[in-house]
């Protein structure tokens, strides 16, 4: 199957054209300034790319469009017509405690993500346009499927969902950790089993995604038990501009002192924090790494903050599962910082990690990067969120 991949936020929509069969990436690009002067990037295997074209997008439908007349361009497309799209994957960013699965999109699942909203007033009504421009421009014929982040995660139980706040704010308010990164978390989990060669039923596993965006999630036998991330993106461990955990009494201190209401605390906590807020050089792990290397006293303490936190989150999920099989690093950090993944495996000897220095000299492709005796196996595996948003869309089509 082709299956055309969307990932809408309120002014931009990625997008990914892929073969199911082959999990090859026929055409993938980018919609920038929706509503504003309208960006489009474009780029496929031996075609000619385009880099942020002009093109005029006041809409979400508009840049869908745009999305479909490159597919089909003549000289530069990679299918004949519009008809070789045979379903649309949508990547929706909480489907609360509705969607447990993916889901084929009818009027009764878009009323149930509307009903989101609320839960994730970023993200889920960009998501929604995405939907909505897909059915207006390409017809009701097309199937569209919602891959949710929340999905994967609601397999934790009670014990890890629930928070020790007043009962009735669960019962009747929905505030409980939610989770997120569950598409990458369940791709990386189940590559994970292909490599070890092993049943994911019998594997207790740690997958960290680890990027601008941070997430630890402990795998039992195939589902999420625990996650980093809670009732918001905005839990767990720091991250490029968020802080992650923290004593809530701050934010009354810091409010009362620099008078401060709830949306600007938040706007500090989300935007002005983390490894950015901590070293006042920058959310790019990049550039923390430069500095670090330069004698940066904050950009060394950042990076440090980062790796305890990821490391602390290693040994509870441990403790939680009884046990642990591997590790996976994954996302940006995961994938491409042999530095990093070393300090935050170094000190895990007494649960059986034993890194191999020479095979974690590696960055963006799948391997084993611990020495062939440790008892824990380390793994890098490169997420695919949008392969695993196509193949839950073929698998439902």
């Amino acid at each position: 199957m082709k299956v055309l991949v969307i990932n809408a936020g309120s002014s931009s929509l990625k997008y990914q054209l892929l073969d199911t069969d082959s999990q090859a990436v026929l055409a993938k690009g980018l919609c920038e300034r929706i509503g504003i002067d309208g960006k489009f990037t474009y780029k496929a295997p031996g075609k000619t790319t385009v880099d942020a074209q002009d093109v005029a997008m006041p809409t979400h439908s508009e840049a869908i469009q745009a999305v479909l007349d490159a597919l089909v361009d003549p000289a530069n497309g990679v299918i004949a017509s519009m008809k070789e799209i045979d379903a649309v994957g949508h990547r929706v960013v909480h489907g609360g405690e509705t969607f447990a699965h993916s889901v084929r999109i009818d009027g009764e699942v878009m009323a149930a993500m509307e009903a989101c909203v609320p839960l994730a007033p970023l993200h889920n009504p960009a998501n929604i346009l995405g939907v909505k421009a897909c059915a207006a421009v390409m017809g009701p014929d097309v199937p569209q499927v919602a891959v949710f982040d929340t999905a994967f995660h609601q397999t934790m139980p009670p014990v890890a969902y629930t928070y020790a706040l007043p009962y009735e704010y669960y019962a009747q308010d929905k505030v409980r950790r939610y989770g997120f990164h569950g598409t990458s978390h369940k791709y990386v989990t189940q590559r994970a089993a292909d490599m070890l060669g092993k049943p994911i039923e019998a594997l207790k596993l740690i997958s960290c995604h680890l990027g601008n965006g941070s997430s630890v999630a402990a795998v039992a036998h195939g589902k999420s038990v625990d996650t980093s991330m809670g009732f918001t993106p905005l839990a767990g461990v720091p991250m490029g501009t968020r802080s992650g955990d923290l004593d809530p009494g701050i934010l009354e201190y810091l409010m009362n002192k620099y008078g401060m209401d709830i949306k600007e605390m938040l706007n500090v906590l989300n935007k002005k924090s983390g490894v950015q807020g901590v070293s006042g050089v920058s959310s790019d792990f990049r550039d923390l790494c430069a500095a670090r290397d330069n004698g940066d006293e904050r950009a060394t303490l950042a990076l440090d903050l980062f790796n305890y936190g990821v490391k602390k989150y290693i040994g509870a999920y441990a403790a939680a599962m009884g046990g642990v099989d591997a590790i996976i690093f994954t996302a940006g950090v995961g994938e491409n910082d042999a530095q990093q993944r070393m300090a935050i495996a170094s000190g895990l000897e007494f649960m059986g990690v034993k890194m191999d220095p020479d095979a974690n000299n590696i960055r963006g492709k799948e391997a084993i990067i611990s020495a062939i005796d440790s008892k824990v196996k380390v793994l890098l595996i490169p997420t695919n969120e949008e392969l695993m948003i196509a193949l839950e869309t073929a698998a439902l089509v």
